[in-house]
């Protein structure tokens, strides 16, 4: 394997860019700025989440602090610090409570990757 074109990457909470997205602020530790990345992680404080869904990523949760409720498709489920959740494409998802997660998106979401059940026309 040909690892010549990669380069290493160690960033800081705190040291990188934090701006505001669907479910919170966020510290983008790897983004799609990372060219040689086809993921990201971003630190992300939740203070409730408007849900939304991806057709193409699949996103980790990871709960570092804090406490509430994730949805997953209408179905609320506990999370507490030291959970993980899985969300595959499609799962409708939204977080209430507060809580800092560590989330991972596999591959990097796009802004053309991202749904709101909400904006949808009613069939």
């Amino acid at each position: 394997m040909n690892n010549a074109k990669l380069k290493a990457i160690v960033r800081h909470a705190g040291e990188v860019p934090r701006d505001q997205s669907t479910c919170g602020w966020r510290d983008r530790l790897i983004s799609h700025e990372d060219s040689a990345v086809s993921a990201w992680a971003h630190a992300v404080d939740i203070d409730g989440s408007r849900e939304h869904y991806h057709k193409r990523s699949t996103e980790l949760y990871y709960v570092l602090e804090g406490e509430g409720v994730v949805l997953l498709d209408g179905e609320e489920h506990p999370i507490r610090k030291g959970s993980i959740i899985h969300i595959p494409p499609g799962v409708v998802h939204g977080a209430k409570g507060r809580m800092r997660v560590l989330v991972v998106g596999i591959p990097d979401i796009a802004q053309d990757d991202l749904y709101f059940p909400d904006e949808e026309p009613r069939k």
